[in-house]
């Protein structure tokens, strides 16, 4: 029987420290904006981007920019322009970036499509 109470706690703590994890996951946007600045020639100085063919950060997914991020810093996404840009960044920049392009109103969402 105590074995089962001990299981039955797992279950329950588990997805409290899962919470926990997400919430510690995330970056700090404040300082996001400033590491942006290099960013700004490229995709703009909130993350809408005038170029056609530099996307929009504005507004994306902050993991997805995370994961976009770390994938450039490794290589396992191609592009030799944020490749040397990634290369530079830390875990915890990258988490700022992605806080702060992610928090931004994206101009796409007011086109008529």
């Amino acid at each position: 029987m105590n074995k089962f109470r001990l299981l039955v706690a797992i279950l329950f703590a588990l997805p409290l420290l899962l919470v926990a994890e997400i919430s510690l996951a995330g970056g700090d946007a404040a300082n996001g904006e400033k590491l942006a600045a290099t960013c700004a020639a490229c995709h703009g100085a909130d993350g809408n981007s005038t170029l056609d063919m530099n996307p929009i950060l504005a507004g994306q997914y902050e993991d997805y920019l995370v994961h976009a991020l770390k994938g450039y810093r490794s290589g396992e996404r191609e592009n030799a322009i944020m490749a040397g840009f990634a290369a530079a960044l830390s875990d915890q920049d990258i988490k700022d970036l992605a806080a702060w392009f992610s928090s931004q109103e994206s101009e796409l969402k007011s086109l008529d499509l």
